[in-house]
């Protein structure tokens, strides 16, 4: 490995670390090194006859996203998704979300640079299942979650990964357009400001990509996959206001455990009722097949809770993103309490108009 090689991986591990433990340490800084070595220029796969072709059509789709969102969303134009890994497992890393028994806010955990988290990532599906198995033992609800992709924020080049290059090209397109994000405009400590953010951007981004460069049956499938995720995301904020309104009651403890079992299973049952509306779409099957818990729940409002907020703030804006994006960084440089009030105000600006 060459010595400036060697200064990355080092810079990386104390970036991914910060005050984790020396297990941590090594799964972060060998999960890493693992993409560096394996990554291949994708203009070298794209010239290379042995290249499978259903890949090579999907790099090529690829590199034209990639393009599209450095020159028309204005997203860093950088060596970000200009090489391809192929990792041979389903997931990059696996999320670990916790929440105490009676609440439905994210534990956190806080690394240099990223500042503090909701979650806490391993490389290995196994590492993160011996970490909840931890949590668990220690009375915490606890959900883990594959991720096909993560930013490390701009500081390295991220790759395409094979966990993903097989998805539908509008969902290709999203998931590089919300990645991207994280590098333009991030705050440390502050998840759900960063999630919400980049929610707002991919929507908007794979609607002008689509507009651009799609079918009207591209367009109207993802307009009934959306359509059935934000049914999906609003079943989810139904209860967790219920569970929260739950927790923060008078009742007795085993009256709340009671209620929060009673609550989960009536989630479960509204799920299948929603099922119905989508024509028997089994899309989510997998989600409400597992138990759910407080730490799921969680896991969900990081990435959507102010999106809403958002959206509203790229509409004030006129559909102009450098304008949008110019507000967001005001934003993310103001002190936290100022921003959650301005993020407030966009919230109840918004129900507003979705009551009249």
């Amino acid at each position: 490995m060459s010595k400036v090689k060697l200064l990355v991986v080092l810079s990386l591990a104390v970036w991914l670390v910060g005050c984790a433990s020396p297990t941590y340490y090594a799964q972060a800084l060998g999960g890493q090194f693992e993409l560096w070595r394996k990554s291949e220029p994708i203009a070298q796969l794209l010239a290379d006859s042995r290249t499978q072709p259903q890949i090579k059509s999907k790099l090529q789709t690829m590199h034209a996203i990639r393009q599209f969102a450095s020159e028309e969303l204005h997203l860093p134009d950088n060596g970000s998704y200009r090489k391809y890994v192929d990792l041979q497992r389903p997931f990059v890393v696996w999320n670990v979300f916790a929440a105490d028994e009676f609440s439905v806010e994210p534990s956190e955990w806080c690394f240099v640079v990223v500042g503090c988290v909701g979650y806490r990532g391993y490389f290995s599906k196994e590492g993160a299942e011996a970490f909840a198995a931890e949590l668990r033992a220690r009375g915490r609800d606890v959900y883990v979650g594959g991720v096909p992709a993560y930013s490390t924020l701009g500081y390295f080049d991220d790759p395409v990964l094979s966990t993903f290059i097989r998805y539908p090209d509008a969902e290709l397109a999203r998931l590089v357009f919300h990645e991207l994000s994280h590098q333009l405009v991030y705050v440390g400590g502050d998840s759900t400001f960063n999630e919400s953010f980049a929610v707002t951007v991919e929507l908007e981004g794979v609607k002008r990509w689509l507009d651009a460069h799609g079918t009207k049956a591209d367009l109207g499938n993802f307009a009934v996959a959306r359509g059935r995720r934000d049914d999906y995301l609003a079943l989810v904020d139904t209860y967790r206001h219920r569970l929260q309104a739950l927790y923060a009651s008078k009742v007795t403890t085993a009256a709340k455990r009671s209620g929060k079992v009673q609550l989960f299973r009536e989630m479960k049952n509204d799920y299948e009722k929603l099922k119905v509306t989508w024509g028997g779409f089994g899309g989510y099957d997998w989600i409400f097949s597992k138990p759910l818990d407080n730490a799921f729940i969680a896991s969900t409002s990081i990435y959507t809770q102010l999106v809403p907020a958002f959206q509203s703030l790229l509409a004030k804006s006129g559909g102009n993103l450098d304008a949008f994006y110019a507000e967001v960084r005001q934003l993310a440089n103001s002190s936290k309490a100022q921003r959650d009030a301005r993020l407030a105000a966009l919230m109840a600006e918004t129900t507003l108009v979705s009551a009249r």
